[in-house]
């Protein structure tokens, strides 16, 4: 591919990037997309865990309505300076939106992902106590969700990765009840980001 030289504006360069993020994935690691796309129980596999992810994005933005009414933490761009001091976990998924998108480190990186946020709803079971079987749910469903992933990834025959089950990182520490609230806050904002892009990621190879 020819590198584009020119001087693009901010607006434009911000478009060309979500042009080039979202460009037609090409190839499947190990397996023609054409291959797989025709495989009935790939496709199933899609399916159900598009709906599955779905719900647990209901259940993440449940969460989020419940921090806002009772907390009264409703808006990042409010809350971005107490962010800066705060040690929040973030999972990558750059691998699931690249050019060079690969099923294989894909579902891997979405496996990782969903065991850093379940370790680190804990923070959010302490923050809305009366709410502990949403969260206990929404944990019930991610470590589903895992296991389908990993399920899926060894029925194809692809390289699985198997974190422990228990997230090795501790469940952060806040310096303040308050700091607490907003770490609770970014922990579902980040979340609810990253199920967005495995979402895309599940529906751009079930369009395939």
């Amino acid at each position: 591919h020819p590198h584009i030289h020119t001087a693009v504006p901010t607006g434009g360069l911000a478009l060309l990037l979500a042009v080039l993020l979202w460009a037609p994935w090409w190839a499947l690691h190990g397996a023609p997309l054409t291959e797989l796309s025709g495989d009935q129980d790939f496709q199933l596999f899609l399916q159900r865990n598009l709906e599955f992810t779905r719900k647990i994005r209901g259940d993440v933005a449940a969460l989020q309505r419940l921090v806002c009414d009772t907390l009264q933490l409703c808006k990042e761009d409010e809350l971005l300076l107490v962010r800066q001091d705060l040690d929040i976990a973030q999972a990558p998924l750059e691998q699931c939106h690249k050019r060079t998108f690969q099923a294989e480190t894909c579902f891997s990186q979405i496996r990782a992902g969903l065991c850093v946020y379940h370790g680190s709803l804990a923070t959010i079971r302490a923050l809305l106590p009366g709410h502990a079987g949403l969260v206990d749910t929404l944990q019930l469903d991610m470590a589903n969700l895992s296991s389908n992933i990993q399920q899926q990834m060894e029925d194809l025959g692809l390289a699985t990765v198997t974190y422990p089950t228990e997230n090795q990182d501790p469940v952060p520490t806040f310096s303040s009840q308050f700091h607490h609230q907003v770490g609770g806050f970014f922990i579902l904002a980040n979340f609810q980001r990253f199920l967005e892009t495995a979402y895309r990621a599940l529906r751009h190879l079930a369009s395939l």
